[in-house]
């Protein structure tokens, strides 16, 4: 007896019954007869939609076509359809070198001097100037001991930092000041007239003060009131943007205060910062803000939507400096960490580049005896100072840059190297040792007792971008100019910015002439009095062809204490730095005319 379970598989199927004959021919006519009788609205809106897409079709035809004749057309110029890669990126090259040739010729030069070496010139600057690298040597043709100086200053206390947007310049102070100056435009030398005398004295170009447009003042008492619109302690560091919209002030009171450049008036006030801002460096050609604080921490700001971006942590100390150029990243000093940290913003990373090496021969303890020719002067004994804190950075370009220290020195680095490639030890000479009776904590000391000198800081360090050119500052009176030697393994003296030396001529008359480094800073005035709390630099004229104004920020005191007074004047100074030739053809002239003048006589 069969059963379900034991019967086959083939047997378990169940077989449909064939109803596909009558039931959709029911349904198909139902239907058929029902969109007859009545038509409905989505058939109306589907022949609608039918219809634009036939008419979008028709264009779309219409516009490959015209693509088409374009692409026929281009191929025809270029040459043939089958254009090779080699024969595509000769035809750019090409094209590339015309468009060169149009700019140049549209700046005004002749068609003589747009020849091979200037287009291979300025293909050499286009690389560079993407990839980051270095590639103006500028030093070199530039006349830094005859220079315009010009003081100006305000009833201010000491300048701790000063920012420019060419025309305009701002200074701040620890009497918690912001003032906007305006730069005058410096004339261009009149040609020489060999009709006139010449004076016996070389022409000086004429000596135009900064004029002071706007000020605004903040006041200690509100430092309780978080709704004060202002800063209520020594303001530490100022920046300007690039283009002109924005100026941020960080002080000691924790705040960062973005301004109006216009009207110096406060758009917003961040306290994100846990102590003292020291240093403030805008993402060229945008307005990303890079702040330093001595709580250790870097912080990145736009300024477009006026908000806070990220931190950056890593430093074991007091951050005081900060740089930036056009890529998204920073570099920052750590102070007695003795650390300088490049940070990758958007790789989220950072490298670590560590100092506290001395800068000479090694120490020893045996007592040295130092004369005032080598203490005061610019040979300087050769001793170890070793590195305590490093204080000051400033970028030559995306993989190189420079710091100052405690110790005087001045030290090249390279993203290659995890130590300095050079080191300049005592860049701005030793003090004189102290007297005994300062040496020695005795009531009567011993005259025994002498202190041993000690190297001036590197209090300011500024660059031309992309340049070989480095400027340092200290108390010493003296801006000197350093330059980066071809294959950046060097720093090299130039000169002594503006130094005058006392000569004596010989109907015993006196005469100011520049002087280079060999030369005894002993026997020379010094171009700035106090201590030079910042320096900045830019260049006039297209691709600097006017020459530099360098803008020095000067005090009686170091920006950030009172420990030790200067000598001096709290303000700024401006110094017009012209080309070799344009300074040597004014003295040729005036040197000729005296020739023509000497022969008639």
């Amino acid at each position: 007896m069969s059963s379900f379970f034991t019967a086959p598989a083939s047997q378990k199927k169940r077989k449909r019954e064939d109803t596909t004959a009558a039931a959709p021919t029911k349904k198909k006519r139902f239907t058929a007869a029902a969109l007859n009788s009545r038509p409905s609205k989505s058939n109306k809106v589907k022949a609608a939609r039918d219809e634009s897409i036939s008419g979008s079709g028709s264009e779309d035809e219409g516009a490959l076509r015209a693509v088409n004749d374009e692409e026929e057309t281009l191929s025809s110029e270029s040459g043939s359809e089958d254009e090779t890669g080699a024969q595509r990126r000769l035809r750019l090259a090409e094209q590339y070198l015309e468009n060169i040739k149009g700019e140049v010729e549209t700046v005004g030069f002749d068609a003589e001097d747009v020849d091979r070496d200037l287009i291979a010139e300025r293909l050499k600057e286009d690389v560079a100037a993407t990839k980051g690298r270095l590639y103006r040597h500028i030093a070199s043709t530039l006349d830094f001991s005859a220079v315009n100086q010009t003081l100006f200053r305000a009833d201010t206390r000491a300048t701790t930092s000063v920012a420019v947007c060419p025309p305009y310049v701002y200074t701040v102070s620890k009497d918690i000041t912001l003032i906007k100056w305006e730069l005058p435009t410096p004339p261009n030398p009149p040609p020489p007239d060999r009709k006139k005398k010449p004076p016996k004295k070389p022409l000086q170009p004429t000596r135009r003060r900064p004029t002071k447009l706007l000020y605004t003042r903040g006041n200690h008492h509100e430092s309780r009131n978080p709704k004060y619109q202002h800063h209520t302690a020594p303001i530490l560091t100022v920046a300007a943007s690039q283009d002109g919209k924005y100026i941020a002030t960080g002080g000691a009171d924790k705040r960062l205060i973005i301004w109006s450049a216009a009207d110096l008036k406060p758009l917003r006030i961040f306290t994100q910062h846990r102590d003292a801002v020291t240093g403030l460096a805008f993402r060229k050609g945008t307005n990303q803000l890079y702040s330093s604080s001595k709580d250790r921490t870097i912080k990145t700001w736009s300024l477009d939507e006026l908000g806070y971006m990220e931190t950056l942590f890593g430093h074991q100390d007091e951050v005081v400096d900060v740089a930036a150029l056009a890529l998204e990243r920073c570099v920052s000093v750590g102070a007695r960490d003795r650390t300088a940290r490049l940070w990758k913003v958007v790789e989220e990373s950072q490298l670590v580049f560590r100092g506290g090496g001395g800068g000479g021969e090694k120490r020893t303890p045996v007592r040295h005896e130092h004369g005032s020719a080598m203490v005061n002067g610019n040979s300087t004994p050769k001793i170890s100072y070793v590195e305590g804190s490093i204080d000051r950075v400033a970028m030559i370009d995306e993989e190189t840059f420079v710091t100052g220290s405690d110790n005087g020195g001045i030290s090249l680095w390279s993203l290659q190297k995890k130590k300095p490639v050079f080191t300049v030890p005592t860049a701005h000479g030793l003090d004189p040792p102290l007297k005994p009776e300062e040496a020695s904590a005795e009531a009567v000391p011993d005259p025994k007792v002498r202190g041993e000198p000690q190297p001036r800081w590197v209090t300011a360090l500024a660059t031309i971008p992309y340049s070989d050119l480095i400027l340092s500052g200290s108390w010493d009176g003296r801006v000197r100019v350093w330059r980066v030697s071809e294959d950046k393994k060097r720093i090299e003296e130039v000169e002594v910015l503006g130094q005058r030396l006392i000569v004596a001529t010989e109907n015993g008359d006196t005469r100011m002439t520049g002087t280079n480094g060999s030369q005894a800073d002993s026997e020379a005035q010094p171009s700035v009095r106090g201590v030079i709390n910042d320096i900045e630099v830019f260049e006039r004229g297209i691709r600097g062809k006017d020459g530099l104004c360098i803008l020095v920020a000067t005090g009686k005191e170091h920006r950030f204490g009172r420990w030790k007074t200067h000598q001096g004047k709290n303000g700024a100074v401006v110094f017009e730095v012209l080309l070799k030739s344009t300074s040597e053809a004014a003295t040729d002239g005036v040197g000729s005319a005296g020739k023509d003048t000497n022969n008639m006589q």
